[in-house]
């Protein structure tokens, strides 16, 4: 059985560190919590994990934020994984700083990522890890602000909260989306 998981952020150095590539950074704490590593494959960086006899697919999409949904397309099909498999990691700013939520789906909520993905699988009935990034931004400084860098504060509680987003994907799939919801959501 496999899953596809799926974190959202833009390729170049000038993003690696911004709030915005929180999908990208969670992959790469699960990485190295988990001993693997990504490879430069077709649109993404894919690494393989596997648990309890399913294989966790992970992805970091190369085509940029806004074209999302090819890459999620293309691994869905290469992989053979059924969309009900899909989960996708995205900052929200809807959400307090690092809040994760888990949600079977939702609406773009003006994510250009999350509306790419919804647009090329024609629906969002596709689960979603919210990482909340907050939005302690000015009016009109919403772009800045996403397209920051953690602040030292953040950067201070960022590890503890990267750690939970790890065990929520791993119970995604070893467990399943109802059981991960109701073990996290709650926290």
């Amino acid at each position: 059985m496999k899953y596809l998981i799926v974190g959202l952020g833009n390729i170049g150095d000038e993003y690696v560190n911004t709030r915005h590539n929180v999908g990208f950074q969670i992959l790469d704490a699960f990485a190295k919590a988990s001993n693997i590593s990504f490879q430069d494959n077709r649109l993404a960086f894919r690494a393989e994990y596997k648990i309890k006899g399913r294989t966790l697919v992970l992805i970091k999409p190369t085509t940029f934020m806004n074209l999302s949904g090819r890459a999620v397309n293309y691994w869905l099909q290469k992989e053979k994984i059924p969309e009900e498999k899909l989960l996708v990691i995205v900052d929200d700013i809807a959400l307090p700083f690092g809040t994760l939520r888990l949600r079977p789906k939702g609406s773009d909520a003006g994510h250009n990522g999350l509306a790419d993905i919804n647009l090329t699988l024609g629906h969002q009935n596709y689960a979603r890890l919210r990482f909340g990034i907050g939005d302690d931004f000015p009016k009109g400084f919403q772009v800045q602000y996403v397209l920051g860098e953690w602040t030292e504060d953040e950067k201070k509680a960022i590890p503890q909260k990267f750690e939970t987003a790890v065990e929520i994907i791993k119970s995604f799939g070893w467990q399943g989306l109802a059981h991960t919801m109701n073990q996290f959501n709650k926290k």
